[in-house]
């Protein structure tokens, strides 16, 4: 599954943009644009962190089963998971999914 648009996506995009926005304020919206990727890539490394730390403490057995999902669900919200009605596996799964490829998660 591709996420990110192709060669010829990326040209009809920047097209309805410039014909949205027009040449002047190009610029204002790539820095906007600029900025929005930056944060969101902080807030998933954020995550990945948390994830990875996570993981260490539940090799060294430092939660409950209670405190496991409870931390699972916030690192499934962080990534724009909804945790509602899913298993432990099946959120591990979909956090594995939204992190990038170099990633993953373990049970």
């Amino acid at each position: 599954m591709q996420i990110l648009p192709g060669g010829q996506e990326w040209l009809l995009i920047l097209l309805v943009i410039f014909l949205l926005f027009g040449a002047s304020k190009l610029p204002e919206v790539a820095r906007s644009l600029g900025r929005s990727m930056g944060e969101f890539r902080k807030a998933q490394r954020e995550a990945e962190m948390e994830l990875r730390q996570f993981e260490r403490e539940l090799r060294e057995g430092k939660y409950t089963k209670d405190e496991k999902r409870a931390k699972l669900e916030k690192i499934a919200r962080d990534l724009g998971i909804n945790p509602e009605g899913k298993s432990d596996d099946e959120l591990l799964e979909e956090i594995n999914r939204a992190l990038p490829k170099r990633e993953k998660a373990e049970p």
